[in-house]
C-alpha cells in the first residue's frame, strides 16, 4: 500500500474520488458537491483554520489504485465540556473493506495528531460546525441529507475494530407532514392563541436583516453557554441568512414573537440533495441551470428540520406547539412538502430526544461520533448528559 498526503488540485480531485468510488454500486448514495468538500479544506473560505490546521491522506494499493482517504483536523477551540484531554479530529474517512487499509489510515491520522500535542481523536466529525460532515451512519441507510455523511455499513466494524468508542449517538427524526398532528399541540395552540400578544409569522424574504435579528434574539438567550457554544454576533446571523436565501422557502422559517419580542425560531429549508443528486457533484454553470429547472419544477417533496429553539422563560408553555400549528396551517395544505426530516440530535440532550417522541416523529437514521484515546489504560467517558 502506499500512502499520499493531498498537496495539489490532483490528489485533492482524488480525494473527493475515493469518496465516489467506495459508494458507486450503492443506489441510495448521492454525491456531495466537489465544491462543499472542498472548501471546509479552503483557508480563504473555512474560519476555522483561523485557529486550527488540517491535512489529507490518500491511500493506494499496490497496483496504484485508490482505496482510502481520511482527514485530520487539529482545531484548539474543538473541546466537550468535561473533557480531560485534548482532543483532535478525524473526517472524511473512506476506505475499502479491509482493516489492514483502514488502520493504516487512522494510524497516520494518530500520529499527526500526536505530534501536534493531542492525546485523542473525535472522529468522524467536521472542520467546522456541526451541522455537517458529522458522525458515522450506522442505521438508515438510504439516500442522505445534504452534507451528511453517508458511508458503507462495514465502516462501523473497521472503526470499532480499531478500538474507538461510542462518544455519543446521533439521532434523526422524520415524519410525514401532511394528516393531524398530536392532540396536545391543538390543545396548546388553542390556549396559547387566547392571548393576543402571542403571534407566530413566516419568514419575510425581504426583510433578511430582521430576520437575522430576531435569530440572534433567540439563539443567544436559548442556546448560548450550551455545550461550548457562544454568543451569536448580528453579522455572523447575517451572513447565514444570505446564504440560505436563494434556497430558502419562506414557508419553512417560522419565528413567534411575545409583544413582538422574539421568542421562539422554527428553521427549516428544502432537501436540496432531492436536487443534487442529479448533479453528480458539479455546480459549475450547467449544474446551475439544472438545479433552477429542477427547482421551478417543484422537485422537492421533503424538507429538512435545521434549528429550533425556545427561549427559556417561556418553554414548557405550549409556544412551540403554537408555533408549529401555525406553521402546518400552510405546510399543510398550501404547499408540495409530503414529508420532513429533523438534523440529528445528540442523546446527551435527553429533553430533545423526548421533544421529538412527542412529535410523534419516528427515527430514520442513526450516527455515531467516536472517539479514541491515545492512552488505552486510560478510562473512556462519554460525552456528559445536559
Amino acid at each position: 500500500m502506499q500512502l499520499l498526503e493531498v498537496t495539489d488540485k490532483q490528489t485533492a480531485n482524488d480525494f473527493i474520488k475515493v469518496n465516489v468510488l467506495v459508494n458507486k454500486n450503492d443506489r441510495n448514495y448521492i454525491r456531495p458537491l466537489d465544491k462543499d468538500v472542498n472548501a471546509v479544506f479552503d483557508k480563504e473560505q473555512n474560519k476555522y483554520f483561523r485557529f486550527g490546521e488540517a491535512k489529507r491522506w490518500l491511500l493506494k494499493d499496490d497496483d496504484g489504485k485508490l482505496i482510502g482517504r481520511i482527514a485530520a483536523y487539529a482545531n484548539k477551540k474543538y473541546r466537550t465540556k468535561g473533557d480531560e484531554q485534548p482532543t483532535g479530529g478525524i473526517g472524511f474517512f473512506d476506505c475499502i473493506n479491509n482493516q489492514e487499509a483502514a488502520d493504516t489510515l487512522f494510524n497516520t491520522a494518530k500520529q499527526w495528531l500526536i505530534d501536534k500535542g493531542f492525546e485523542a481523536m473525535d472522529g468522524p466529525i467536521n472542520f467546522g460546525e456541526r451541522d455537517r460532515w458529522w458522525g458515522l451512519l450506522v442505521e438508515g441507510f438510504h439516500q442522505p441529507l445534504y452534507c451528511m455523511n453517508y458511508n458503507q455499513p462495514y465502516y462501523q466494524k473497521l472503526f470499532e475494530n480499531y478500538g474507538f468508542q461510542v462518544f455519543f449517538n446521533q439521532i434523526c427524526w422524520g415524519r410525514p407532514v401532511r394528516g393531524r398532528l398530536p392532540e396536545k399541540f391543538y390543545t396548546a395552540h388553542e390556549k396559547v392563541s387566547q392571548d393576543p400578544n402571542f403571534t407566530a409569522k413566516k419568514v419575510d424574504k425581504n426583510n433578511l436583516d430582521k430576520a437575522a435579528a430576531d435569530f440572534v434574539a433567540v439563539y443567544n438567550n436559548a442556546f448560548a453557554g450550551h455545550d461550548g457554544n457562544k454568543q451569536m454576533e448580528l453579522k455572523v446571523a447575517q451572513k447565514l441568512f444570505k446564504t440560505m436565501k436563494p434556497v430558502m422557502d419562506p414557508n419553512l422559517v417560522w419565528f413567534a414573537y411575545y409583544k413582538e419580542t422574539p421568542i421562539a425560531f422554527y428553521v427549516n429549508l428544502p432537501e436540496l440533495n432531492q436536487i443534487f443528486r442529479h448533479l453528480n457533484g458539479s455546480f459549475g454553470l450547467w449544474a446551475k441551470l439544472k438545479f433552477l429547472w429542477y427547482k421551478w419544477r417543484k422537485q422537492n417533496t421533503k424538507f429538512t428540520g435545521i434549528v429550533f429553539g425556545v427561549v427559556p422563560e417561556y418553554q414548557a408553555q405550549g409556544v412551540d406547539y403554537f408555533m408549529i400549528i401555525e406553521a402546518a396551517k400552510i405546510l399543510q395544505f398550501k404547499t408540495n412538502y409530503q414529508e420532513t426530516e429533523l438534523q440529528w440530535q445528540g442523546d446527551f440532550i435527553p429533553k430533545m430526544l423526548n421533544i421529538s417522541k412527542n412529535l410523534e416523529f419516528n427515527q430514520t437514521r442513526k450516527l455515531i461520533t467516536y472517539r479514541y484515546l491515545f492512552d488505552r489504560t486510560k478510562e473512556f467517558k462519554r460525552h456528559p448528559i445536559f
